[in-house]
């Protein structure tokens, strides 16, 4: 496929309907964007040797003024000189390198418009490229926030949230027990008879010797 028809395919190309008619526009619009940029390079290159084919004739179009001018001046030397039959001669040698000067001029003319028409094919590539890589970009984004949705749904709809809540749950009876236990060790229970019958004893002991310190404070006191 030469450059043109590749280049007006793509100028026609509606990315849009592309992507909606592709089974993977992923992968659709990662070749559209290959195919556009092998383009643009191909179009810049072209480009570049018509800029340079116009310079080639420029200077050989320059190079045809200077020597039609040396033909007039030699014509005119020779009329100068009564030598007509010279001058003839030298104004049709100036007159075969005047053609060959306008046939150069037609075909600068053509190499401009062509030139032209690169440039104008080159920006509108260019626009279609930008457009096509915020499709891919944009497709890209709807693709992550897909697949980030979806973990997040199987996070929370999955048996592994399920599991982890069982596991959960399994702690905190754990902690419960833990906690249950250690407030079990601080508890005191009922006191047994003989615990009893002891501090009734240790507490009439230390009433006869209260009794028996008054007492002895009394008679001091006397």
């Amino acid at each position: 496929m030469s450059i043109f028809s590749r280049t007006r395919d793509i100028f026609a190309a509606n990315i849009t309907e592309m992507l909606d008619r592709s089974e993977d526009p992923a992968k659709m619009i990662r070749m559209v964007i290959l195919e556009m940029e092998e383009t643009l390079v191909e179009v810049r290159a072209s480009a570049a040797r018509c800029i340079a084919d116009g310079k080639e004739m420029r200077r050989a179009l320059s190079k045809i003024d200077e020597h039609q001018k040396g033909w007039t001046e030699k014509a005119e030397l020779a009329l100068s000189k009564e030598r007509e039959d010279l001058a003839k001669a030298a104004l049709i040698e100036r007159q075969k390198l005047a053609d060959m000067g306008d046939g150069l001029r037609d075909e600068i003319k053509v190499v401009d418009e062509t030139l032209k028409s690169y440039e104008v094919d080159i920006a509108k590539l260019q626009n279609k490229l930008r457009e096509a890589r915020a499709r891919q970009n944009a497709i890209a984004t709807r693709f992550e926030s897909a697949v980030t949705r979806a973990r997040a749904r199987e996070l929370l709809n999955g048996g592994r949230t399920d599991d982890a809540f069982s596991k959960f749950e399994i702690l905190e009876r754990r902690a419960d027990f833990a906690e249950g236990r250690a407030d079990a060790l601080g508890m005191t229970g009922p006191k047994s008879l003989e615990e009893e019958i002891a501090e009734l004893k240790a507490a009439e002991s230390v009433d006869a010797e209260l009794e028996a310190m008054k007492a002895a404070m009394k008679a001091r006191g006397k």
